[in-house]
């Protein structure tokens, strides 16, 4: 059932899927890629690029020990950086030409909701990387490491200081990326498809992970499988998963949330029969 925003429209309607659904956004996503591949390999190759230079910067200023939290971050600020690519799938739905990569991410990046929503994630990978440093101050503080690689795989795997800090620093971790994945794994390419404010597609986000809690652990699996693959080998399988993911967002979302009723627009029904509301 659908209920009124104070502002008179009607908030989005989400769907009950299945797992198979998220296994087909995966396909389509990988169609997508596949049809126009330049953007996801430009968007890719940027990524790997900034990811490679975060890591000479951590290890030249002797602080490798960032390494991990920031590649576990790398994923908070991925929906951000995909947002060209939602707009991507969705001209190739609507059959409407593509155009040149810079035009699509000015199309995503143009919208004001869409810049809030990456105001929202970088805000969280500051607060992902502030608690990496309170909990290695608490944990960590008076343990002598020396800044090499070797010397923190030591103490980290070594040290009931260093296990301590690995366990509690992973649960805090835990907590903070289902929260940041709740609230944005549907909300940018709802903000490009409908005329909706950040609250509500946060609130909508929510409720598609709330309505479908084993297909979005799921996905979230799929996402963290692939970018701890993706970045082992220098970033360079980013060039890949990141666009891949990128567009089975697209066409997640198309599954997961009712069409507009006031827009004509292509529809992705879900492998259920009836579709839940």
């Amino acid at each position: 059932m659908t209920t009124a925003s104070l502002s008179g429209k009607r908030d989005p309607v989400v769907r009950q899927i299945a797992a198979r659904d998220v296994v087909e956004a995966l396909v389509l996503g990988l169609r997508d890629f596949q049809r126009v591949p330049t953007h996801g390999l430009v968007l890719g190759a940027l990524c790997a690029a900034i990811g490679m230079s975060f890591f000479w910067m951590l290890f030249a200023a002797g602080v490798p020990y960032f390494a991990y939290p920031l590649a576990a971050g790398f994923a908070i600020v991925c929906p951000f950086l995909a947002a060209g690519l939602y707009e991507v799938s969705r001209r190739l739905e609507r059959g409407e030409e593509v155009g040149s990569i810079a035009a699509n991410w000015r199309a995503a990046a143009g919208r004001g909701e869409v810049r809030w929503m990456g105001f929202v994630t970088l805000f969280v990978l500051i607060i992902w990387m502030y608690q990496v440093r309170l909990l290695m101050a608490i944990f960590l503080g008076y343990t002598a490491m020396d800044p090499t690689l070797n010397d923190v795989i030591r103490v980290l795997l070594t040290t009931n200081e260093g296990l301590t800090f690995l366990a509690v620093g992973n649960v805090v971790g835990a907590i903070l990326a289902t929260i940041l994945f709740s609230i944005t794994v549907i909300s940018f390419p709802l903000i490009l498809d409908r005329d909706v404010d950040v609250v509500t597609a946060i609130v909508t986000s929510v409720r598609a992970v709330s309505l479908n809690p084993v297909p979005m652990l799921l996905w979230a699996a799929i996402i963290v499988a692939l970018l701890v693959v993706a970045t082992l080998p220098l970033f360079a399988g980013l060039l890949v998963a990141l666009p891949v993911l990128g567009h089975a967002t697209w066409h997640l979302y198309r599954r997961l949330v009712e069409p507009d009723p006031t827009a004509v627009r292509g529809v992705e029904p879900t492998s259920e029969a009836v579709a839940q509301t």
